[in-house]
């Protein structure tokens, strides 16, 4: 059998990288900053190569350190599930998971099956509730929001970058052409989502016409309900280009052939330290391997 690395300084390594931080590496450990290091120091003797590169208090991951890291993670997380499956002690594992409601019904649910056939012991409670950020960490383990930016104290993941477009009635489009009339536009009563307040001013601005005043703008928490407004002639959506085509709703129509960069995306956030926790880690990384 070959000759097995010390787990011990795997483990500290590991978390170093996951959590970003040796400080907050060593507080999940219980070990002093010193100890952290002379862990990690012998993995580095064990291995040869010079995984992080040390100012001070200060560790920076070095690029022979990231290509271990992504050599090895992988495979102590199946080590991780191999002994799991094989324990008989093993509760029950539950993830609560903030989701906006759009996302999970477009994105999610369609590929929750094969999460439950790979980990049949991981159970979701979801919450579709406003103010998901605020409540990561308390009422929430995880949550996939749309925002401008992370919160710098949680730890994100960016799912996707989309583009903005105008999305109504294909009546509606065909009157208004594909050229963009502002006075025509004026109009028309608009529709925001509430967690996207920045959509309806950069899309007037990309189009070049940024004095533009609707009629009304109407404000909804759900981006289904604000394609089924859309459909039904209630007013024109702001909304991204990937919501129209998972939706394939044949009544719904792109208005101008502008892209748009989004000022928001999709992100996966929780805190650093919850990233340990089994249910959270092991939502993350099929997270990130389904590509949703």
């Amino acid at each position: 059998m070959r000759r097995l690395p010390p787990l011990r300084a795997l483990e500290a390594f590991i978390r170093t990288v996951r959590l970003g931080s040796a400080r907050a590496a060593s507080n999940e450990l219980g070990l002093s900053p010193s100890a952290l290091s002379r862990r990690i120091s012998n993995l580095e003797d064990f291995t040869g190569k010079k995984l992080f590169s040390r100012s001070g208090q200060t560790m920076r991951l070095t690029d022979e350190g990231r290509a271990f890291y992504d050599a090895v993670a992988p495979h102590l997380e199946a080590l991780a599930a191999a002994v799991e499956s094989q324990s008989e002690n093993v509760q029950l594992m539950r993830l609560r998971l903030g989701v906006m409601p759009l996302f999970g019904t477009q994105r999610l649910f369609p590929r929750l099956g094969e999460l439950r056939a790979s980990h049949p012991r991981l159970h979701l409670d979801i919450d579709t509730g406003p103010h998901l950020v605020d409540r990561v960490g308390d009422t929430l383990d995880a949550a996939i929001l749309l925002t401008t930016e992370p919160d710098p104290n949680l730890y994100g993941v960016q799912l996707d970058q989309n583009t903005l477009h105008a999305i109504a009635n294909a009546d509606i489009a065909a009157e208004l052409g594909d050229t963009p009339d502002a006075a025509a536009l004026a109009k028309q009563t608009f529709l925001v989502h509430t967690d996207m307040p920045k959509s309806l001013e950069a899309w007037k601005t990309a189009l070049g016409i940024p004095g533009m005043q609707p009629s009304a703008i109407d404000h909804y928490d759900s981006g289904q309900l604000i394609l089924e407004a859309a459909a039904q002639k209630i007013g024109i959506a702001i909304m991204h280009d990937d919501h129209l085509k998972r939706n394939n709703d044949p009544r719904l129509a792109r208005l101008y052939d502008v892209r748009v960069e989004s000022p928001y995306s999709y992100w996966f956030m929780c805190r650093p330290a919850d990233l340990e926790a089994r249910p959270v880690r092991i939502f993350h990384d099929w997270l990130m391997k389904a590509g949703l």
